[in-house]
């Protein structure tokens, strides 16, 4: 992938820069959003299902400093230039990305970052079982990470095929890659530990689908005020002991007219075709991201130029 190829952009009023394709799957604010939604903190181990050019990754490296994060990415080429972008940014001692692939099942033991590790490193902590010094394929079904988070192809298989290979792959579902993904993140996480993904709005059900043994927040974003949602973030609190579960701390309204005041509400499910309530998911307060003349919300604006958390 050549220079002529890329395009240099900002991120989060320009905290991030980052090269990414000129044609291709290209980074936009469902990506600095989803980013915004993960819960990490210092020390957090968070890992990325399909990284691509790592500017999610980037973004939540950003936000949280002394996060160590991983991506997987399919595509080579955006493996290497993910890494340039981790370069660019300063933050290639904490932040890698390796290839794989996330609708395949993968030991964590692959998911060592070369620039985070030595080789002799990476192969002490593999016979000790620990991917920076977090125990993996733990005997209750926890994984080595403390946050999964993904962005997966959600447009329908039926959906238009793009011209272009590698944006048709990174937006067309053509392998149930929403369930799969959730179920990888899944088993991934920790206990205890959350999953994060951004869908479409009629998406969100195959999530809930994979998750109902959790609990968790659907949190929808909506194009402008009194319109439909068109994309949701999906928070999973990945508990195996179902029972009574603790109190979900719902994110906060955002301060400004962007904040939406829809009320919380349970969450309908189906499984095996029949319907019925996902106790543990509730929808929690939006985000409206448009004004009516189409800029961007005082409370979009928090999360997309001055880096805000969503939850």
């Amino acid at each position: 992938m050549s220079a002529e190829d890329l395009t240099l952009d900002r991120f989060l009023g320009g905290r991030v820069i980052a090269g990414q394709p000129q044609s291709g799957f290209r980074a936009g604010h469902d990506t600095v959003l989803l980013a915004a939604a993960v819960p990490a903190e210092s020390g957090s181990v968070v890992l990325e299902l399909g990284s691509g050019a790592g500017i999610a990754s980037l973004c939540l490296a950003a936000r949280v400093p002394g996060v160590g994060i991983i991506g997987i990415e399919i595509d080579p080429d955006l493996v290497r230039l993910a890494n340039e972008n981790a370069t660019r940014n300063a933050v290639a001692d904490r932040v890698s990305f390796v290839v794989g692939d996330a609708n395949a099942s993968a030991d964590p033991r692959l998911f060592f970052p070369p620039p985070l590790l030595s080789a002799e490193a990476r192969r002490a902590k593999a016979d000790a079982g620990e991917v920076f010094g977090v125990a993996f394929a733990k005997p209750d079904g926890g994984g080595p990470f403390d946050h999964v988070f993904f962005n997966p192809p959600f447009h329908p298989d039926s959906s238009h095929i793009s011209l272009v290979a590698a944006r048709d792959r990174a937006t067309r579902d053509s392998s149930d890659s929403v369930r799969t993904w959730t179920g990888r993140a899944l088993s991934l996480v920790r206990e205890g530990g959350t999953v994060t993904a951004i869908v479409r709005a009629d998406r969100v059900q195959d999530i809930l689908n994979v998750a109902h043994d959790y609990s968790g927040i659907v949190f929808p974003l909506f194009p402008r005020s009194g319109a439909t949602p068109k994309r949701a973030i999906i928070h999973i609190v990945k508990r195996v002991s179902l029972g009574p579960q603790p109190t979900i701390p719902l994110p906060s309204p955002l301060v400004g007219e962007g904040a939406h005041s829809a009320a919380k509400q349970r969450v309908r499910g189906r499984k095996g075709g029949d319907t019925q309530d996902s106790e543990h998911f509730v929808t929690a307060t939006g985000l409206v991201l448009h004004e009516s003349d189409g800029r961007n919300t005082e409370a979009a604006e928090a999360v997309l130029r001055h880096g805000q958390a969503l939850f």
